[in-house]
């Protein structure tokens, strides 16, 4: 009987703690929980390739191409460096905030603006993505290779595909989550349940995209 008494009174307590932590926590929506928890995670992953990149350019005993010669842009005779890179740069920066009047627009429940604000900023990540195939198609086409490299140390050819590829890859996945939100905020799927907040779950994983690619741009080309 004792001890039939001591075990409900510790599941007695045992729920009671996580009915307090469903308490404090009533206030974040569990779509918004769960995508703080992947970015945290990603945040690692970014964070250990970008390491990786500064410690094998670090310690390489092969010359490391400058970039602001790999990079330039051909404009009729004047070779331009890095323009291609800052207007990819100026148009991912673009595509935050178009995704910061989305949200605004939907919790103003203005379904036509948020809807055409995300398909903005989708358009805008499309475009990153092209300019960044035609980065690649340029470096393929002088011969860098993820495991060769012409214009200096090889280590060059496979961080930059992975860092860059790694990227590219979360923008178009952003792009395909944008388009999907933006149908459903123009049908109007969340004017009944007035679930906007969908909207900012997005806004939360295109901005870690656009933050990630600074450190990419400062840590990569400017380095």
């Amino acid at each position: 009987m004792t001890t039939t008494t001591t075990t409900q009174g510790g599941w007695r307590g045992f729920v009671t703690d996580w009915s307090a932590d469903r308490e404090a926590f009533s206030n974040v929506a569990w779509g918004k929980a769960m995508m703080w928890i992947f970015l945290l995670s990603d945040t690692f992953v970014f964070g250990s390739f970008l390491t990786g990149y500064m410690t094998v350019r670090a310690s390489t005993t092969v010359a490391w191409p400058n970039t602001s010669e790999v990079f330039a842009l051909q404009v009729g005779a004047t070779s331009v460096p890095l323009l291609l890179i800052a207007i990819m740069t100026f148009v991912l920066i673009t595509s935050s905030g178009t995704m910061a009047m989305a949200v605004n627009c939907a919790y103003r429940r203005d379904r036509r603006n948020a809807a055409a604000l995300l398909f903005a900023t989708a358009g805008l990540g499309v475009l990153f993505v092209g300019m960044q195939a035609f980065e690649w198609t340029k470096l393929i086409s002088e011969g860098v290779r993820p495991w060769s490299n012409p214009m200096g140390a090889a280590q060059f050819g496979s961080t930059f595909f992975m860092i860059t590829g790694f990227h590219g890859l979360h923008v178009s996945a952003g792009v395909v989550y944008l388009l999907i939100v933006a149908l459903k905020v123009r049908r109007g799927d969340y004017e009944q349940s007035g679930n906007y907040q969908i909207v900012e779950i997005a806004g939360l994983y295109w901005h870690f995209v656009d933050l990630v690619w600074v450190f990419i741009f400062a840590l990569f080309y400017l380095w």
